[in-house]
């Protein structure tokens, strides 16, 4: 598909997105004969992130596009020959050239879907020296992402369902692509937008974004607006200048709160004025550049209250310095007192915005309070269990309780008969010395065939759909699976006959 038809093209993944060894394994493959050899790869995680017990899988619908694009360029055979021995057979940079991913299958977990320790989030098939130079660019794409969202996941349920949150890490990030991803998988995790333009022109990221404390501080308050006047909301009436009215309300805000009416800066003010004139009907007040309660409170409410004489409303204000707590509830009380003492009840219900480095710990005490915020298995050994992988080609079962509840997951050889609901299952939890038994109410398998012989089997959910997904994924999992400290652990169990073929190979029998 052309960039200019599919805009998210623009940031997929380049083919040297990789490992040099992933090249020279593929050179020693190609010098074996083994190039196309038939292989299996599969992407998994050993542990949840963040002392949890659940991750999100997220970073497919980019795998997609970049196995749907990929191709050796000249500039990227010839650099390729520049690293690799000069004595090597040229014949291997034409096979290199000739690669594209027309004989790669993929089976994945849906995006948005919950994931576990040793459940493949994504399988690989095709040619072996293929698949080799796939799995370090795959790895980046489906890691950092599924870390993203389930970082984003983990603070949407400590802030609950209705309170909007903002993703702002942009200036911050591990360079423009590490903040396009952490951009677009924080809303698929549950984050309700991000400040980030390009996260909305690629990837339909809602944007949302008001303004900085530079803004505020190039005003100095002796700036004259062209245009001072602001029509009625209503579109009826002459327009009124807003700078003269947000003065006459400064004078009655300031002896409500007990101000002198010089204290409020001139220069927050004519910038709360400017940036009102320009976004009448979405006017946010940034409290704290010079003093909150002196200088952004008093100019915040005389500037709102003038728009609500036009009939507008402002949306809410921000706070990015302090005990954002502790003050949040008392800019809570003076919205109230003065909703009741200029009779504008809708001043009570205007929105508090905190930012600044908002963790997991902050966002807990804060979301009480605010309302915004080949064939043959193989089976890596080693004296450490934790790095052992499993044997053979699998698949994936989710067990289900009677109310759609997660119970476990399931691993098992590709050959076996599917697990059915209502059947008793006897399988193997980790560690266990003798198998136990289940009886599923429902079974779901966990990965779909998403590309076959590199052609896209269905339509790929849009973002918004994953990140429905995920929701919903996440209000399923039972309440001590879901707890963000010290949750109870998710059990992923195998088939008899896995748990067989893995104590053949830690024997050293053949399969």
């Amino acid at each position: 598909m052309a960039a200019e038809q599919d805009p998210e093209a623009r940031a997929a993944a380049r083919p040297l997105l990789t490992d040099l060894y992933q090249a020279t394994m593929a050179l020693g493959y190609w010098r074996a004969g083994r190039a196309r050899d038939a292989a299996e790869f599969e992407l998994f995680f050993r542990r949840c992130p963040f002392g949890g017990a659940f991750a999100l899988a997220a970073g497919l619908r980019d795998c997609v596009r970049f196995l749907r694009a990929f191709r050796l360029r000249d500039a990227d055979v010839q650099f390729l020959a520049s690293v690799l021995p000069p004595d090597t057979d040229p014949a291997f940079f034409e096979h290199l050239r000739a690669l594209d991913c027309s004989e790669v299958t993929v089976r994945a977990l849906p995006e948005g879907s919950l994931a576990f320790p040793g459940v493949p989030l994504l399988q690989v098939s095709g040619p072996l020296l293929v698949v080799q130079l796939l799995e370090t660019p795959l790895l980046c794409l489906v890691s950092y992402a599924s870390l993203v969202a389930t970082n984003a996941a983990r603070l949407r349920l400590i802030a609950g369902p209705e309170k909007r949150l903002l993703e702002m890490g942009l200036r911050r990030a591990q360079g423009p692509d590490g903040g396009l991803t952490a951009s677009t998988y924080s809303y698929l995790g549950g984050f309700d937008s991000s400040s980030n333009v390009l996260a909305g022109q690629l990837r339909g990221v809602p944007v949302a974004g008001t303004l900085a404390h530079s803004f505020v501080t190039s005003f100095s308050g002796s700036e004259v607006p062209p245009d001072p006047m602001l029509a009625p909301a209503a579109g009826e009436g002459p327009g009124v200048d807003l700078a003269a009215k947000a003065q006459v309300w400064l004078e009655q805000v300031c002896a409500h709160l007990g101000l002198g009416v010089q204290e409020p800066h001139p220069g927050e003010r004519a910038a709360f004025v400017a940036y009102a004139l320009a976004f009448p009907r979405a006017f946010q007040g940034l409290l704290d550049t010079y003093s909150v309660w002196r200088s952004g409170l008093p100019n915040f409410l005389a500037v709102a209250l003038a728009l609500g004489e036009l009939g507008y409303r402002a949306v809410g204000v921000r706070l990015d310095s302090g005990d954002l707590l502790q003050q949040a509830q008392e800019i809570r009380k003076v919205f109230r007192a003065a909703a009741a003492q200029f009779q504008v009840p809708w001043l009570e219900s205007v929105l508090i915005v905190v930012s600044n480095n908002i963790d997991e710990e902050a966002l807990a005490r804060l979301a009480q309070e605010l309302v915004a915020v080949g064939g043959q298995p193989r089976m890596k050994l080693t004296e450490d269990p934790e790095k052992q992988t499993l044997p053979g080609s699998k698949a994936a079962f989710r067990l289900l309780g009677s109310d759609g509840s997660p119970l476990m997951d399931m691993l098992q050889l590709a050959e076996e008969p599917v697990p059915q609901a209502g059947q008793e299952l006897r399988v193997w939890p980790p560690g266990a010395q003798e198998p136990c038994t289940v009886r599923p109410a429902q079974v779901e398998p966990l990965l779909r065939l998403c590309l076959q012989q590199g052609q896209l089997c269905e339509p790929l959910p849009s973002l918004a759909e994953s990140r429905a997904l995920a929701q919903l994924s996440l209000s399923r999992l039972s309440p001590e699976h879901r707890r963000l400290r010290s949750p109870a652990q998710y059990q992923v169990v195998l088939s008899e006959r896995l748990q067989a073929l893995v104590n053949s190979l830690c024997a050293g029998q053949s399969p």
